[in-house]
């Protein structure tokens, strides 16, 4: 196991090198969507890596409202996100919670959209995303946060794909802050295939 980067900088590197590693592949897909792409993003086998998760939850947390009582995200990929982004502000002494916000009710009990621990309404909440492509999952999240009465503003992704999902967010009155685009992560992957970077992690 690699010794932890402690910079912002070095942090940012560590998870683009990661994220260029594991999460990415160049070929032909169909995505979520429908659509068909040359570029495939699976955040997470990085997400789900111990010190992927790591690096992520201290780049996600600077991005977070500062006003933020919770952090928040559609199933499944937001899970370990809005885990590791809470744990990571409690460890700097801040109070956020995370939430997970289901794909369908609660078939049961409170059936019940949300599950974490619900704070008052009209407390702002930040949604985490792990790719953004037309912006749905995270439409689908900001839709029910602010169905219960929250105030969200704000997407903060991990990959944002360049395929129309900002503007979608904006025309919702949201704010798009993506660690990377879709040209970061594939311009990293070529680097380490031919050589001219250096992997490993």
């Amino acid at each position: 196991m690699p010794v932890p980067p402690t910079s912002p900088d070095q942090q940012r590197a560590a998870l683009l090198d990661l994220l260029a590693e594991r999460a990415y592949r160049h070929g032909q897909f169909t995505l979520a969507s429908g659509r068909t792409s040359h570029h495939y993003v699976n955040c997470k086998p990085v997400s789900l890596h111990g010190f992927g998760l790591a690096l992520l939850g201290a780049q996600l947390l600077p991005h977070v409202e500062d006003d933020a009582v919770a952090v928040a995200g559609l199933t499944l990929g937001a899970d370990p996100l809005v885990s590791a982004v809470a744990m990571g502000a409690a460890l700097d002494g801040r109070a956020l919670d995370a939430l997970i916000v289901r794909k369908e009710a609660k078939g049961h009990g409170t059936g019940a959209w949300l599950e974490g621990p619900l704070p008052a309404p009209g407390s702002r909440i930040t949604v985490l995303e792990d790719v953004v492509t037309t912006g749905g999952s995270a439409l689908k999240a900001v839709r029910q946060l602010r169905e219960a009465g929250y105030g969200v503003d704000r997407v903060v992704a991990i990959v944002d794909r360049q395929e129309g999902g900002r503007e979608v967010m904006v025309a919702a009155g949201l704010e798009l802050r993506s660690l990377f685009l879709l040209e970061d992560v594939a311009a990293r992957s070529a680097a380490l295939a031919d050589g001219t970077g250096t992997g490993g992690r």
